[in-house]
């Protein structure tokens, strides 16, 4: 049993997009929630955070970014880009029938939530932003930089559960064998072969390498197009990409916003963290019951 049921959505460009779909169990809130990942990541970093919404009664979709999890590698890798990812998700919801939704952006995803209010405000009721924000941390930038598009293969899972923990074994101290082993089959998978890989087209990376230099864009408004709606941001207390600096540049840009901070984590929260879970869990529940 998995605990939810599956999409594969074609976009305008013929790939497809996957996405689990999570049932409300019990008293049903009426809401979706839209889970959007990081760089590197897939659907599966929800497996634990979008069953517990489920069990409160929300409809919960978690998707595949193209290139990454079961969605479709672009042959084009010059739409790896946020904007792409944005339409895609506009294209699912729609074919979906969702309505408005509350999204959950972790990293990557939170950008792509911050496009979609600034294109596309009808999907989106409020928002998460996992460790995330209009004004990132350069050195937080150049670490992500650095191991993207590194793929493998690995020999075993424990090889690159191993490779895992050695690479970010700083952002989750204290957690043992069990966390990194679900990491690892999290952000994984076999090939063909019996190697194992990330389980992401490692033509994402070329994004980064050819990006022109010169200073990061101003994400400020895009921000600033969903700071009209309400806005829970999840810390990593040591995260070395949502700095406090700014965060108080949201609260500059949004005075309401409101903000949980999770200790002893770096980027990212799991969003399994009792501090994020139930912050989570109060945000969605203080908006009210059913659609607008």
């Amino acid at each position: 049993m998995t605990g939810y049921t599956e999409h594969l959505i074609r976009v305008p460009d013929d790939l497809g997009i996957y996405a689990r779909d999570y049932a409300p169990h019990g008293a049903k809130s009426g809401r979706t929630l839209v889970c959007l990942h990081g760089l590197t990541r897939n659907s599966a970093d929800f497996d634990e955070f979008a069953p517990a919404m489920a069990a409160r009664g929300h409809r919960v979709l978690a998707f595949d970014m193209r290139g990454r999890g079961r969605s479709g590698n672009d042959a084009q890798w010059q739409r790896y880009m946020p904007p792409t990812y944005a339409g895609d998700v506009a294209h699912c919801l729609t074919a979906l029938n969702t309505g408005p939704c509350i999204f959950v952006g972790t990293s990557m995803g939170g950008l792509i939530t911050m496009i979609l209010a600034a294109t596309a405000p009808q999907f989106i009721l409020a928002a998460v932003l996992n460790d995330v924000g209009p004004v990132l941390n350069a050195a937080g930038i150049a670490r992500i930089s650095a191991y993207v598009g590194k793929t493998g293969p690995f020999a075993s899972w424990d090889a690159l559960k191993d490779a895992i923990k050695a690479a970010q074994g700083a952002l989750f101290p204290g957690k043992d064998d069990a966390f990194w082993e679900k990491f690892a089959r999290r952000t994984g998978r076999q090939r063909s072969d019996g190697q194992i890989e990330f389980a992401y087209d490692p033509a994402i990376a070329r994004v980064f390498a050819e990006a022109p230099a010169g200073p990061a864009p101003d994400l400020r408004p895009l921000f600033s197009a969903l700071a009209v709606k309400p806005v829970l941001v999840v810390r990593g207390a040591d995260s070395d990409i949502l700095v406090p600096e700014g965060v108080a540049e949201m609260r500059r840009l949004k005075p309401d916003l409101q903000v949980v901070e999770v200790p002893h984590v770096g980027h990212a929260p799991t969003l399994s963290e009792p501090e994020a879970d139930q912050a989570i869990a109060r945000f969605v529940a203080a908006l009210g019951g059913n659609r607008l």
